[in-house]
């Protein structure tokens, strides 16, 4: 992402309506089991890039959003907290297209530096980072999807039950 992300910082309006978008998010039970850590410092996502074989992208991005939540696996943890993060990344990424900002998630591999970069408390969990930025190209916001980039409908979509195909 570093090389296709234009140089320049994301409005504190546009990124502040681009993480609202998240608390806004459906949760299960209406726990909000969420927090978002938003990073704009150069050198904490040069950091954060290394917390992942593909967090790479992290290091060019304007800012990043950090979603931490109660570790998934822990004692009496629900999993419909991925549910819940997963609907609020959503969120987040598509108000960023709407405001011309392209994002990008990249998965936590290394939970201990992500902890330590980010300092969030003993219990919670970080497995995802959104990266944001421009596009060094904003034409690649309204490009038509490439051919073979997504599987066709009737591959996917099913009627009233399984069909084998």
């Amino acid at each position: 992402m570093a090389a296709r992300i234009a140089a320049r910082p994301i409005a504190p309006v546009d990124l502040e309506r681009v993480v609202r978008a998240g608390t806004r998010a459906h949760s299960s039970k209406n726990q909000q089991r969420w927090a978002f850590i938003v990073v704009e410092d150069r050198d904490r996502l040069e950091a954060l890039s290394k917390v992942g074989p593909y967090a790479g992208h992290v290091a060019g991005a304007a800012a990043a959003v950090a979603l931490v939540t109660p570790d998934p696996l822990g004692p009496d943890q629900p999993l419909s907290v991925v549910w819940d993060v997963g609907g609020a990344a959503a969120q987040m990424m598509l108000v960023a297209w709407e405001l011309g900002i392209g994002s990008c998630p990249a998965t936590v591999y290394e939970q201990a530096m992500a902890k330590e970069l980010l300092g969030y408390p003993d219990g919670l969990w970080c497995e995802y980072i959104l990266s944001f930025g421009y596009p060094a190209d904003p034409a690649k916001l309204t490009a038509p999807n490439r051919s073979g980039g997504r599987r066709p409908l009737d591959e996917v979509v099913f009627r009233e039950r399984w069909q084998e195909r």
